[in-house]
């Protein structure tokens, strides 16, 4: 057996053209208070997307398809964050993953939908883009996933149940 593969994932200190998704994403977890935000993000034709991955006090993980690697969550990178909305920490969801309720701060859905949908946005492109917020069951967390082109409404997740949201009222 060889030694390297006993090695885990190499360490570096940039990932070239996804160092932008590393910065934008690393704004948005410190920002709003997730708990681990998730990136699919296309490349260049005839190469698979990486995804990209930071989590709370936790190394960054990128995987380009072929291998994984880390970087330090405090990585100095080369580009800016860009500007996002802005994000106000929450407290806990209360959740109920059988019917889909999801009790908290007034409004505070909606502005974590606004504020994963800006994020996605940011990333461009065909770019996906997931968030996971703390709720009061650590089994099932919230999570939010938004495409970059809008092609599909944002779609909300509690644990492994995934519900859209309903149609605003008509005013």
């Amino acid at each position: 057996m060889d030694g390297a593969e006993n090695e885990g994932p190499e360490v570096v200190a940039s990932v070239g053209d996804l160092d932008f998704a590393v910065v934008t994403l690393r704004a948005f977890l410190h920002r709003s208070n997730a708990i681990r935000v998730v990136a699919v993000v296309d490349r260049e034709p005839g190469v698979g997307p990486a995804t990209v991955e930071c989590e709370r006090f936790g190394a960054i993980e990128v995987d380009l398809g072929d291998r994984v690697v880390l970087l330090d969550h405090g990585a100095e990178l080369e580009p800016t964050a860009p500007k996002l909305p802005e994000l106000r920490p929450l407290p806990a969801f209360s959740v109920d993953p059988i019917s889909g309720e999801i009790a908290g701060t007034i409004g505070g859905l909606e502005h974590l939908v606004e504020g994963v949908s800006a994020l996605a946005a940011a990333l461009g492109g065909r770019n996906i883009a997931m968030a996971v917020f703390e709720t009061d069951s650590a089994e099932h967390p919230l999570s939010i996933t938004a495409r970059a082109d809008d092609s599909e409404p944002p779609v909300i997740a509690i644990g492994s149940e995934a519900f859209m949201l309903p149609d605003p009222p008509n005013s």
